[in-house]
């Protein structure tokens, strides 16, 4: 008991230069509508209540989940297409050599560049943004596991060797494992872009969503309150889903890369 209450103890003091921090922030924000007297512009207190209203009306939660549905689909999509792509690359030099220029000349395009392309294929719908989603998410965790297989320490590989085993078992107990860690690091990066993406992609082709939220706010009597509201819960939104994503590194198959 007494080792529990020293780890709760010791969180707290963790977190309490970032509840200092952003309690300045808050006050911070308050203090300046206050000063400059702005009749647009929210103070904490109207973004609360202004939350406050989307949370009675039940349009809050249909707007998170939508966004929610559309990146699980476009993620799920990339990681089934990207994780074995970059295993194959990684692994197979043919393969690499021939995909890798493709790959390198597809992934410094923008992902909002591609929102004319996925409404021209897919039209007005949940088409659309999952296609965008996939596509800015499956690029870092191609080139994150295809650098993972290449990193793989050579003694591994001699080891197997040693003990004769086939090149399956050694593809599945030995290059996979070395791996993993190098792609849950592509996830954590892909699954953060896709929740930008999302976002960008409802305010243009979309009538639901986070996205779509901030826009219909700001264009229906200009709702700031709104749009604020809608900005803060799509950043605490992202650092849970990265939260969800670090606890993949808790996993005993991955803990050793991340040990100190």
């Amino acid at each position: 008991m007494a080792m529990m209450r020293e780890i709760e103890a010791g969180r707290i003091r963790e977190a309490l230069p970032s509840l200092a921090a952003m309690t300045l922030l808050i006050a911070t924000w308050w203090l300046l509508v206050v000063a400059t007297g702005s009749a647009i512009f929210p103070t904490p207190w109207q973004v609360v209540t202004g939350t406050l209203e989307l949370v009675q009306d039940g349009t809050l939660w249909e707007h998170i989940g939508a966004s929610l549905m559309r990146v699980g689909a476009g993620f799920g999509l990339a990681v089934a297409f990207a994780v074995p792509l970059g295993l194959w690359m990684g692994w197979v030099r043919g393969a690499y050599t021939t995909l890798n220029p493709i790959f390198q000349i597809l992934r410094p395009i923008s992902p909002i560049a591609w929102i004319p392309i996925a409404i021209l294929w897919f039209g007005v719908g949940n088409a659309s943004p999952i296609y965008l989603i996939f596509i800015s998410s499956v690029f870092p965790m191609v080139v994150q596991t295809t650098v993972g297989v290449h990193t793989i320490e050579r003694r591994y590989l001699r080891a197997a060797e040693n003990f004769g085993v086939s090149r399956t078992t050694l593809f599945r107990q030995v290059v996979i494992p070395a791996v993993l860690p190098q792609i849950i690091v592509g996830m954590r990066i892909g699954l953060g872009v896709a929740w930008l993406v999302v976002v960008a992609a409802e305010m243009i082709a979309l009538r639901s969503g986070l996205g779509y939220l901030i826009i219909d706010s700001r264009n229906a009597g200009n709702r700031y309150d709104l749009v604020i509201a809608g900005m803060i819960i799509i950043g605490l939104i992202g650092l849970l889903l990265d939260g969800v994503m670090r606890l993949l590194e808790g996993l005993k198959s991955v803990r050793w890369r991340y040990a100190h």
